[in-house]
């Protein structure tokens, strides 16, 4: 039998070596790439969050023994893409544009072997209720926002806000576990054992 790969995990998120470890699996490696994250002009919010994947593994080395997983997420309001927000200012805006209504959270992986590179996307939609100033005021003085695309992280307090989604949570968090462990396991890594 074939030696296991090692797994390295192409990303700095704890969310996601959260994720990993309810599949059992504990990265080899944490390798973060630093690509440029700016959307083209005009890029729709799928295609960009696929790109993103695919570069961030494609900027990773990946030995003959090791498979890289490398992930994006990002929130989209029609067209338009809510990446991290800047500050306090960005994160409030975007807050009170997804206030009572639906918004959709794309979460790309991408699984590297030395031989090519699989992405796969998913799509949830996402129900925000309406917000008051003062949940909105409340919400931001937490700080949650920092970091997280759409500058909420459904774990977290934000989760009060969030009546009802259709997809994966798991995605929405920044790993659908589904199409994580479906992709790994064709790589040749084994889950929970």
């Amino acid at each position: 039998m074939a030696e296991t790969p090692r797994l390295i995990l192409g990303s700095g998120s704890p969310r996601r070596l959260e994720l990993l470890a309810q599949l059992g699996l504990t990265p080899a490696e944490i390798r973060a790439p630093d690509i440029d994250e700016d959307p083209t002009p005009a890029e729709k919010p799928r295609d960009y969050v696929r790109r993103m994947a695919r570069e961030k593994a494609e900027a990773l080395p990946c030995a003959a023994d090791e498979v890289v997983l490398c992930a994006d997420t990002t929130v989209a309001v029609g067209r338009r893409i809510l990446g991290k927000p800047a500050d306090a200012a960005e994160a409030e805006a975007f807050l009170r544009l997804m206030s009572g209504r639906r918004h959709k959270v794309i979460t790309a992986l991408a699984v590297k072997t030395p031989q090519r590179v699989q992405v796969r996307d998913v799509v949830t939609d996402v129900k925000m209720k309406r917000l008051s100033d003062s949940e909105i005021a409340g919400y931001l003085a937490t700080d949650d926002w920092r970091g997280k695309a759409g500058g909420y992280a459904i774990q977290g307090p934000a989760g009060a806000f969030i009546p009802w989604i259709a997809g994966s949570y798991q995605a929405v968090m920044g790993l659908p576990l589904v199409e994580t462990a479906n992709l790994l396991q064709a790589a040749g890594i084994r889950i929970w054992t």
